[in-house]
């Protein structure tokens, strides 16, 4: 949720995922993919991070299956 409330707290526009390798060090690995989606004046942390879970959901199974074939 630090991230979550960190986007309403600084009035950011847009939140969304990364996809990417998983290397040593947290969050560097070379990046899969990417996907954004709007952030608005009335969205609360709580309905960002479901907005941005939906997104997971949704793309994490693509990515993976487009990595196996």
């Amino acid at each position: 949720m630090n991230v979550h409330n960190a986007v309403k707290e600084n009035g950011e526009t847009e939140t969304g995922i990364t996809i990417h390798y998983v290397n040593a060090n947290y969050d560097e690995g070379a990046i899969i993919k990417q996907v954004k989606t709007p952030v608005f004046e009335g969205d609360t942390p709580e309905n960002i991070a479901g907005i941005v879970h939906q997104l997971e959901y949704e793309h994490f199974p693509k990515v993976i299956e487009e990595l196996l074939s």
